[in-house]
């Protein structure tokens, strides 16, 4: 998500971080600030919008000279995407800047006890109450880095955050939980960042920092200790990618690093959406509860990857709410006169949040009264603007054209969703709702489990690079998952792919069979609905009696496909409803892999664009 940049040493600060802040721009971003130590104190800018809105307010009004700085870009989450909310956030008598990646999930509380004691913040992000709370805990004794360790010990959630003080003029904070931040170390200068792509012009060996860590950096080196105080263990390792790479971590391709990258977008999206009781507690959508329990039908409008997300929500939301559910193509919707009223719940999804087809749509649904909940992954972006609620999934930016994590954190949203009606309209008790969080709260480390055992799919998808079509077949929550794996193909490999429901091959498809054909088939849990099980094994077996090459994606310990599978792909025993997640992993790797066998560039497919703002 965003980037971050901190210096200590002999150049001018503001050049190396702002330089560096540039080697950052790919992650996205919607702001950009530096701050500098100079004259015994701390000089800020910072401006909406892209880094040369920065550069050109530091031209216009120059920072004085300084050897000490921090510098941000933000993707915004708390809050527009306005100069005020812009990092650096500054205490009110301007002597603390701190800069800050993820999300602070008890700010709210930490806002209401810093105004009751008289604080006053400028801006709607959570990050200012770092801030405050830094310049309370130096002013009350010890050094920054003492300061730091108490201010980490009280916020919960995921977070990066670097700061410096004007009284430690030479002196660089940082401290990590869940978020990512590496040391840079020179001749004579050292660096934080939150990717190495930052400050690799100017050294490549650096320390990774662990879990729940503050790095102090001055001019006489490094210190890291825990969040208790105790001196932490640290790995130093030296970078051989070049800056290239290094933006995309090391991966050949934005798209193998966002597929890498899913675990951390899963845990991401669900950071701060529970309750102390392990209930949802949706900040964001500000629809009152009242009006939800009104609601008598969904409809979710969305295109391509986001649509296949769309028709899985229609599962979880029908079963966990027992309201009727519709997922309509954006593109369509508003021209076949949708029935809609002010009791009609309208779920918009866009990764952009500037989805031409999805806007059109969204306007529609507001013009017949319906109420609109966008789910998004832009901030500031048009859809949420026009939405009368929204759910950010802050997945981070997404540089290659097809979506990915995209992909999986929208579902997860969509999960959330539907669990939220469930909890307001009394269709799911506190414990199942607690259940299902919990499970959702297990899916990054199972995606972990699945990316640590795509091996033998990129070998299979090497194999198959010279046949000209793939067929993917899946039941209920499979068939979407099928869809998205067939898209995934012509995207990436420019090659025919289909999906399909299972059960309706026998109702034309299977006339597609033939000899050596690829077939991906995605199999439900034999636990969770095992009709659907025994039905899509015997579709299976129908396959390969026609000479098709099978390749099964199903649960471990699934015995009963094993004989019927040329190629067996094992994904985490996941329930029924959430498997999309495990599931649909393997695909991107498969299209990917294959894609890159035949040689397309797979970041920028040819004819598509990573935002369609035209219908």
């Amino acid at each position: 998500m965003c980037g971050i940049v901190g210096y200590v040493g002999g150049q001018s600060a503001q050049d190396v971080v702002v330089a560096g802040l540039k080697r950052l721009e790919y992650r996205g971003y919607d702001s950009a600030g530096v701050a500098v130590l100079a004259d015994g104190g701390l000089a800020a800018a910072k401006k909406a919008g892209k880094l040369v809105n920065l550069e050109k307010e530091l031209k216009d009004r120059p920072l004085p000279a300084g050897r000490t700085g921090i510098g941000h870009t933000r993707w915004a989450t708390h809050g527009a995407p306005t100069d005020a909310n812009a990092h650096p956030h500054l205490d009110n008598a301007g002597r603390v800047a701190v800069v800050h990646n993820g999300i602070i999930e008890n700010f709210a509380a930490l806002r209401s006890e810093l105004t009751g004691r008289g604080h006053a913040l400028e801006s709607e992000t959570d990050t200012e109450v770092v801030a405050h709370l830094l310049a309370e805990a130096f002013s009350a004794g010890g050094d920054l880095a003492d300061a730091m360790r108490q201010v980490c010990r009280r916020l919960e959630g995921a977070f990066t955050l670097v700061a410096v003080h004007a009284d430690q003029p030479d002196v660089v904070v940082g401290a990590r939980r869940n978020s990512p931040l590496v040391v840079g170390v020179g001749q004579g200068e050292w660096f934080l960042a939150s990717d190495v792509a930052a400050f690799i012009a100017h050294t490549r060996s650096a320390i990774e920092l662990g879990q729940d860590q503050v790095v102090e950096l001055s001019r006489e080196g490094v210190t890291v200790t825990g969040f208790d105080g105790r001196p932490a263990d640290v790995r130093e390792y030296h970078v051989d990618w070049d800056a290239s790479a290094a933006e995309k971590g090391g991966y050949a391709s934005f798209m193998l690093k966002e597929i890498a990258d899913q675990p951390q977008a899963v845990a991401d999206t669900l950071l701060g959406r529970v309750d102390g009781e392990g209930l949802l507690h949706l900040d964001e959508v500000r629809i009152p509860a009242a009006e939800l329990r009104e609601v008598d039908k969904v409809v979710i409008v969305a295109c391509g990857t986001a649509f296949h997300a769309g028709m899985i929500a229609k599962y979880a939301i029908e079963h966990w709410t027992r309201l009727p559910c519709e997922t309509e193509l954006a593109s369509e919707f508003r021209y076949r006169d949708p029935i809609l009223d002010q009791r009609t719940l309208v779920v918009a999804i866009s990764q952009s949040g500037e989805t031409m087809d999805t806007l059109m749509a969204l306007r529609h649904a507001r013009e017949q009264g319906a109420k609109v909940l966008a789910i998004c992954n832009t901030n500031g972006s048009t859809i949420p603007r026009e939405s009368d609620a929204v759910l950010y999934t802050h997945a981070g930016p997404e540089v290659a054209v097809a979506s990915t994590k995209a992909f999986l954190t929208q579902l997860v949203a969509c999960y959330l969703v539907a669990l939220y009606l469930g909890q307001v309209r009394g269709t799911k008790w506190g414990d199942e709702i607690r259940t299902v969080v919990r499970q959702l709260a297990d899916v990054p480390r199972e995606v972990d489990r699945v990316l640590e055992t795509m091996e033998p799919v990129r070998a299979l998808a090497r194999s198959l690079a010279h046949h000209g079509t793939v067929l993917f077949v899946g039941r209920h929550v499979g068939y979407p998952v099928a869809l998205e794996g067939a898209l995934k193909l012509k995207e990436l490999a420019y090659m025919h792919a289909e999906g399909f429901a299972a059960g309706e091959l026998k109702h034309g498809p299977i006339a597609l069979i033939e000899e050596g054909l690829p077939v991906v088939v995605i199999v439900p849990s034999p636990r969770g609905r095992s009709v659907l099980h025994d039905k899509i094994v015997s579709n299976i077996q129908e396959i390969r009696a026609r000479g098709a090459h099978t390749i099964v994606v199903a649960e471990e310990g699934d015995e009963a496909v094993v004989p019927y599978a040329d190629h067996l792909i094992t994904v985490p025993a996941t329930p029924t409803l959430l498997q999309p997640l495990v599931a649909t992993v393997p695909l991107q790797v498969f299209a990917c892999e294959l894609a890159t066998a035949r040689g397309n560039e797979v970041d920028q497919p040819r004819n598509l664009a990573k935002s369609v703002t035209v219908e």
